[in-house]
Order: structure tokens, then sequence, then C-alpha cells
């Protein structure tokens, strides 16, 4: 299914058609959770595949045998990409890894009446939209970015692929719910240690100190780039062009700094303050 060129429109948002057609959009909107479900929410670019690793990590108590030879999106596949029913339908019906960008107006209904965990992991979005301008570039099914200002602008109007990181992240933090986890990338740089026995308590999986260390060790920046299963090197070169840059490409927190000139910098906080300024709590490291 190639679909490179087509753009699919859903209640507003526009996804890549490469990845998503209606039918698959509207399977993810009214997917029957289960009690036992783990699902992952991001935005793109926060941080979705260092979460599925780690999550993968703690269910093999820090074995990484899994995570070297099945790639993350049969592990924890993408609830609305088009492939993703046939993988569900044959996967086990117990402790489904679930993976998704959509937001909590879609996607919250669906879940209401299921006890399914929720990890949501979020980052400073000035490092999101760096990180996913870049990606774009590389990304031939995504829109062609032009400048970075530019993309900028698409970025705050929330005119972007899969739509305004403004509600997105609004949306899923607003939610008081004891089956829901709220981790940011940045918390994951200063301490993944901690951060990793957060997620196996929020889980249910409390982990001894080695299986900790060896969670850290094998879902590190750096083991991470080389995994061949999350870095995204198998995807072909028509698809994702790794002459033009690689999907794990820093990992670094404030990388921002390099891009934003100081009238990107003004354009940002301006639009960043009006949108959050109102019944919004949340706190973010920025370098």
């Amino acid at each position: 299914m190639a679909r490179l060129d087509v753009t699919e429109m859903f209640h507003g948002i526009s996804f890549p058609g490469h990845l998503h057609t209606q039918d698959s959009l509207k399977y993810a909107v009214s997917f029957p959770f289960g009690d036992t479900d783990i699902l992952i929410v991001s935005y793109p670019k926060s941080g979705t595949t260092w979460i599925q690793e780690v999550v993968s990590l703690i269910h093999t108590r820090g074995n990484p045998g899994l995570s070297q030879t099945v790639e993350n999106w049969k592990r924890a596949p993408w609830l609305e990409h088009y492939y993703s029913s046939a993988l569900l339908e044959a996967s086990p019906t117990t402790a489904r890894v679930i993976t998704t960008h959509l937001p909590h107006h879609l996607l919250g209904p669906a879940l209401q009446h299921s006890k399914t965990k929720v990890i949501y992991v979020s980052r400073n979005p000035k490092d999101v939209v760096v990180s996913f301008y870049h990606f774009h570039k590389m990304a031939n099914f995504l829109p062609e970015p032009h400048s970075f200002p530019e993309f900028l602008d698409r970025f705050l109007e929330g005119t972007v692929s899969f739509g305004s990181w403004f509600d997105h992240i609004k949306g899923w933090t607003s939610q008081i719910n004891s089956n829901l986890l709220h981790v940011t990338y940045e918390e994951m740089s200063l301490d993944l240690h901690s951060t990793i026995k957060k997620i196996s308590s929020f889980l249910q999986c409390p982990l001894v100190e080695d299986e900790v260390n060896n969670c850290v060790k094998h879902c590190s920046f750096s083991s991470m780039k080389e995994n061949k299963m999350i870095n995204y090197t198998l995807v072909p070169q028509e698809i994702m062009d790794h002459s033009k840059g690689s999907f794990m490409r820093k990992g670094k927190v404030g990388d921002w700094k390099n891009m934003f000139t100081e009238e990107d910098n003004r354009k940002f906080e301006t639009v960043f303050t009006s949108q959050m300024m109102e019944n919004c709590t949340l706190e973010f490291v920025w370098e």
C-alpha cells in the first residue's frame, strides 16, 4: 500500500494516506478495548518509540530478545494504521500493547468503559516541532515541509498531519484517571532508571534492580539507534529516504535552540502563551 501522496481527512485532521484509510480510522475510534490492554499515546516525535521499547523490556524483565527480533510496529501496532486490525485480531487477547497518535476527543469514547492502562508521553513542543520538521524531510509519505519558519507556522496553526499539538496534549492530560500515566521525554532523558520503575509499577509488573538496569541498558538512545527493529532502517528507501536523515536523530533535550531564530521563538511564545494559559498547569523542561 503505497499511497505516498494521499492525505486522509478525518474529523478535520489530516493523516498520511500511506498508513491510514477512512476504514482504519473508523476502526480505531470504535475499537473494543480490553481491561488488560496497554495503550501508548503520543503526539508524533514525542518519545513514542522510546516508550514502546520501555514497555516491551518491562514485559520481558529486561531481556532484549523480543526487542531485537520483532519490529516495534508489530509488538505495539498503531491502532489507526491500516494493517493493525489484522495484527490485533491475530494477537493474544490479554496484555496487548497498542500505540496511537489520535487525540482524546476521537479515542476517549472508545476507552470510556474499559480499564485499559494508558501511558501518555509528551515532550516540550519546541523540540517536537524541530524533530517533526526533520522527519518530514525524510518521510516520503508526509507533505514537503518547505522552510522551517513555514512549517512552524503550520504547526502552531494545527494544520500539520495529526492535527494540533495543543489540542492533543490538553485533551489527554486533562483526564483525571488512575488508569492514565503521564510520562515526559525529558524525565526519561534525565532519569531513565526512575522512569522505568514508575512505568513498571503502573503496569503492575515490578522489577528487581538487575532487571531495571537491563531495561535501561537496552533502551538507551545509543542502543535503540543501532537496533533495526526500532530505528526504521528496514523501511524501504522510497518510503523513508534515509539519505536525508535518521529516524532516531539526536535524542537531545533543547535541540530546538540550534534551529529556532529569535523571530521563530517570539512567534512560538506568543501562540504558546495564548493556547496554554487557560486551565493548563503543565510545566515543560526546555533545555
